[in-house]
């Protein structure tokens, strides 16, 4: 990694991109400023997107816009999708890539299909860029026939619009010097549309994919790394126990980590993992006790050719335990995130939607976060524990329950800060309690090729 990796033993510095920590001095984002994918949305089709209420574009990008100037203030680099597809997509390949993924559905039938990948390939890349996100509409297509195209409604669209994909952090993030693309179901167009531009632009050339949008159902907003060598993946809607299996598998065969903490939230009512848990600091968590204190995780670990996975435990203690530290330090919300009602605080009604979870909240390193300025509750109980807040305005943005880290893909962050307390003696033998971004080192028993890792996962994982 650039400047900071540099000199510290043991650490991976041949890349510039990559993150061992959710703490550490962020660099470099991916984002998506809102567009033309938001405006096209009707009410006949909003059940599309996360939003409570079709939201205010013109808003909406406005506070997109302040949010992405706050991080260029603090010296953090900001990418743009749109922009770096558009430049992918001067690439023959890329091209390929980006309309075969966006005809990878079966209704479209072959007639539509057909006349959609000549509409498609005749576009020049700013015009292609633009239709892969906003979608296309019958009106639009240059031409049309067949039983499909014939049976279409005017309201319908022919390749339909990626109105999320603003939330870049839900479909894809990065583990060590590799990416995740998550596997999204019904959001799938987002993240393949994410996997062509990590493998197709030149800022990513070498770049390694740990996790491909064509396995087992996961979402980025379920994985939250506590420390170097520790994930804490959460088991949701949209997050199966079968994607958490397969990424530890990932993650152990790329030396990446050495513990994954399987967390069930589906029942607590969060979306996601990072709505309710978000890292401050090196052992220091936002979190409502409620939940903090009464989750559950299972603590998978490798074990040999294949993975130990252990009962029910707390997840304070667990989390602790694999990050080598006494205990975790929680800084409350103020407001439990998932059973109050939205707009409700201290049993009164508040206008503009006040939440007032601060769970999504995105650290720009030790002790400095921006968070959604409507947290009013939580950022007051931030800035009394030390931690220095940066408000955003997020009326409309906020609208999906996604704050300024669901926003935003940590491209790249400095390693993480040496712990300030040394680890306890109990510490398990071969468990990292140095944060630093070196792989964690096995006997070849242990990544070795484990029992149900399909061929086409092979072809995504390059073990180190």
């Amino acid at each position: 990694m650039r400047g900071g990796a540099a000199g510290r033993a043991g650490g991976i510095v041949s890349y510039t991109h990559g993150a061992d920590s959710e703490a550490g001095r962020l660099r470099t984002v991916l984002v998506h400023r809102p567009g033309a994918e938001l405006k096209r949305i009707s009410p006949r089709s909003r059940g599309r997107v996360l939003f409570d209420r079709l939201p205010w574009v013109a808003r909406a990008q406005q506070e997109h816009d302040a949010f992405t100037q706050i991080l260029r203030d603090h010296g953090v680099e900001v990418l743009y999708v749109t922009e770096l597809l558009q430049d992918a997509l001067e690439y023959a390949a890329a091209r390929d890539a980006a309309i075969g993924s966006a005809l990878d559905d079966r209704w479209l039938g072959d007639d539509l299909r057909a006349a959609v990948r000549e509409h498609l390939g005749a576009l020049d890349s700013e015009t292609l860029a633009q239709a892969l996100i906003a979608g296309i509409t019958p009106g639009e297509l240059s031409a049309g026939h067949g039983v499909v195209y014939e049976l279409l409604d005017r309201h319908d669209f022919v390749l339909d619009p990626l109105p999320n994909l603003l939330f870049t952090r839900d479909s894809s993030v990065w583990i060590g010097d590799r990416v995740v693309v998550s596997s999204l179901g019904a959001r799938g167009g987002e993240a393949r549309l994410l996997a062509v531009l990590y493998a197709h632009h030149p800022r990513f050339a070498g770049t390694k994919m740990l996790y491909g949008p064509d396995l087992e159902p996961i979402a980025g907003g379920d994985i939250v790394l506590l420390a170097p060598g520790v994930i804490a993946a959460g088991v949701s809607e949209q997050t199966t126990p079968a994607g958490v299996e397969r990424l530890a598998r990932q993650a152990f065969l790329a030396g990446l980590a050495h513990t994954v903490l399987a967390v069930p939230i589906h029942r607590t009512g969060a979306a996601h993992l990072d709505t309710i848990c978000t890292v401050i600091d090196g052992g220091v968590i936002v979190m409502h006790p409620a939940l903090a204190y009464t989750l559950t995780v299972h603590t998978i670990t490798p074990r040999g050719d294949g993975l130990r996975v252990s009962r029910p435990q707390p997840f304070m203690a667990a989390a602790a335990q694999a990050m080598g530290i006494d205990r975790l330090t929680v800084i409350d919300t103020g407001l439990d995130p998932v059973t109050a009602p939205r707009g409700q605080r201290d049993g009164r009604q508040r206008d503009g939607g006040q939440w007032e979870d601060g769970g999504n909240a995105l650290s720009l390193g030790p002790g400095l976060a921006v968070c959604d300025e409507r947290n009013v509750e939580t950022n007051s109980r931030l800035t009394a524990a030390g931690v220095q807040v940066i408000p955003v305005p997020a009326s409309e943005l906020g609208g999906g329950r996604g704050g300024p880290r669901c926003l935003s893909c940590a491209v790249t962050r400095d390693p993480a800060a040496e712990p300030a307390e040394p680890a306890a003696p109990e510490t398990p033998a071969g468990r990292v309690t140095r944060p630093d971004l070196a792989p964690i080192r096995r006997s070849a028993a242990e990544v070795s090729d484990p029992p149900g890792l399909g061929a086409e996962t092979q072809l995504l994982v390059q073990a180190q």
